[in-house]
């Protein structure tokens, strides 16, 4: 009686070959969420311990995916123009380049040689990835140069950089981080605004339209570090609103069920914690410290379970081919 042998195997792939972009952005939002962990230290009596633990995990990690990414570019350095070419590439690339200026803010307390180090790495990998993504614009289809939300984390997201730069004395440039970014923003907001009155959001897309929340959050957080209190609370009230909204809209923004975009939630519902607590740091209103305690519980329940789910994804294989991620 002859016996059928199973089929051949496929071959393991190399590890690093179809690192997705996608596990930046939850990455990215981890990192927030640890700085406001570190917030909350001074705001509540919650151990100073809880966000440096965090924080450090979260760049070991961040660490990891960024060496992961680098190896898959060291194989094929054509792979970063054709990750660019899609939107989970776009916004995991520009993840993955904000994310060193949360790093440097992190190890600001620390080690300020090494954040200042970490500060100008990220500036001139931010130039070089706008540059790029700006010759991919211009030579992809028209299609592909549309106004979206990710826009935010690459001509608007560089106002990260501000924290760590004020925080090191460079005041200056924070201000004009803050200045320019913010014009930057207005344009974003204003000409998606008119879009979206125009035109109906596919509903895989629609968890893209959080990042709209991070850029408000951003600027009231620098503005509150440059004692500018008015802008601040301008800015949280702008936040406020925005966080509203996408509350009010949580079911139609979820009606295509989970995806890698869910990244896309993480870093602004994070980002807005981290603005309440500082508001809450700064005027100690109960009011105020009630909100940065329920922005934080919310963050710190929503964000793990994503990254979970996303890095998960990556670990079975099949990230890469859900996101059309480049390969070897």
């Amino acid at each position: 009686m002859s016996r059928t042998l199973p089929p051949p195997l496929s071959p393991r792939p190399h590890f690093g070959d179809q690192t997705p972009p996608a596990i930046f952005p939850p990455v990215l939002g981890a990192l927030s969420l640890g700085l406001a962990w570190r917030q909350a230290a001074e705001v509540f009596p919650v151990p100073a311990a809880m966000g440096e633990m965090i924080l450090g995990a979260v760049t070991l990690l961040c660490l990891f995916c960024i060496a992961a990414y680098a190896l898959k570019l060291a194989r094929r350095p054509g792979v970063l123009t054709e990750d660019l070419r899609v939107l989970p590439g776009q916004a995991g690339l520009s993840a993955m380049v904000l994310a060193t200026y949360l790093v440097a803010a992190a190890l600001v307390p620390l080690a300020p040689g090494v954040a200042l180090a970490l500060l100008g790495a990220g500036l001139a990998l931010h130039a070089g990835l706008v540059l790029l993504l700006v010759l991919t614009l211009i030579r992809g289809p028209a299609g592909q140069r549309r106004v979206n939300p990710v826009w935010h984390l690459q001509f608007v997201g560089v106002i990260i950089a501000a924290l760590p730069a004020q925080a090191l004395g460079f005041t200056l440039l924070a201000t004009v981080l803050l200045g320019a970014t913010g014009m930057a923003a207005l344009a974003i907001w204003g000409a998606s605004l008119a879009q979206a009155l125009r035109e109906k959001v596919p509903a895989p897309l629609r968890p893209l339209l959080a990042i709209h929340l991070a850029p408000a959050c951003l600027f009231g957080s620098v503005a509150l570090s440059l004692d500018r209190p008015g802008l601040a609370w301008g800015c949280l009230g702008l936040a406020a609103l925005l966080a509203g909204m996408l509350l009010l809209r949580l079911p139609w923004l979820l009606a295509a069920g989970f995806s890698p975009l869910w990244g896309a939630f993480t870093f602004p519902l994070a980002a807005l914690a981290n603005l309440v607590l500082a508001m809450a740091a700064a005027e100690p209103v109960g009011a105020m410290r009630i909100a940065g305690g329920l922005v934080l519980v919310a963050a710190t329940l929503a964000i793990p379970p994503i990254l979970i789910a996303i890095l998960r994804s990556w670990a079975r294989g099949g990230l890469g081919d859900k996101t059309n991620a480049a390969r070897v």
